[in-house]
């Protein structure tokens, strides 16, 4: 590509990301307020999380921090590199399970549950690494989750991460949705959950706490999320500048009737829910 043409494109997705007001729209007034002020996202995150339940939702947060102001944090137990491939675990069988061959996408934690700034989300991905945390009795995520509770606004968990969000009990007594391929595992955890067997993503009532089915659903929950936080013309500019096709209805749940999940809606169709966001001028 030539450098003119690099920068016509460049200067076409810049206007994408712009974040001009549709004159129509009918921004709520938190909405208005958010746009000029700082939200400050923290992501937990710990060996052997899932690739997707963290870059996939940073997608959209990345696109509108050009625009808008946020921050963001990187939270695991120690600073540095925080690797994708999973630990050592054990299996059904008791056999240890060695998944250290698989590619390795290191991210870069900046803070420690000690030193982790004021929050107004959290996220909490999935992950097979999550199995060696419950083996070895490490329940440092989950009392990060409970002191910061009560100060963060929301709480997001992506596929097994609502694992996490029931160990540390703050699930009981809400709706709440996770990763129908393993349903069975992450839905044991928890006293007086509502877990909601057909659903992409739930909203628990009052908007804190958002769960989401597996991996791809984070996404779809995040982009409904941040139209919540921002209104829908700042997050379609940043979703239709991805191509991204997304579930817009948190109770289209395919992947629920694919895996059998028990309570769920079996005769739900398994296409036909996929479309672009509109488009904003």
């Amino acid at each position: 590509m030539q450098t003119k043409d690099w920068l016509l494109a460049l200067a076409a997705l810049a206007q994408c990301l712009q974040p001009a007001l549709a004159d129509e729209y009918p921004y709520t007034a938190e909405q208005k307020l958010n746009a000029n002020r700082t939200l400050s996202i923290g992501y937990v995150v710990y060996n052997g999380y899932t690739i997707l339940d963290i870059f996939g939702p940073l997608q959209f947060i990345n696109d509108l921090s050009w625009p808008l102001p946020i921050k963001l944090s990187i939270i695991a137990h120690q600073t540095g590199p925080i690797h994708s491939h999973p630990p050592i675990h054990h299996g059904a069988d008791g056999m240890p399970m060695d998944m250290s061959k698989m590619i390795d996408a290191a991210i870069i934690a900046t803070h420690t549950f000690a030193t982790a700034p004021p929050l107004d989300a959290l996220f909490i991905p999935g992950g097979v690494g999550d199995l060696t945390l419950i083996e070895n009795n490490d329940r440092q995520i989950e009392d990060f989750i409970v002191s910061r509770f009560e100060s963060t606004k929301y709480i997001l968990s992506v596929c097994t991460g609502a694992g996490f969000l029931a160990r540390a009990g703050v699930l009981d007594g809400r709706r709440a949705t996770a990763t129908k391929s393993v349903w069975k595992f992450v839905t044991q955890f928890g006293k007086n959950v509502t877990w909601v067997p057909t659903a992409r993503w739930v909203r628990d009532e009052g908007g804190k706490v958002w769960t989401s089915s597996g991996v791809t659903a984070g996404m779809d929950m995040t982009v409904a999320w941040l139209r919540e936080v921002y209104g829908d013309p700042e997050v379609a500019r940043g979703v239709n500048g991805a191509e991204y096709l997304g579930v817009g209805d948190a109770a289209y749940d395919p992947f629920s009737v694919v895996f059998e999940v028990p309570g769920a809606n079996l005769s739900m169709p398994l296409e036909g829910k996929v479309k672009p966001m509109p488009i904003y001028t």
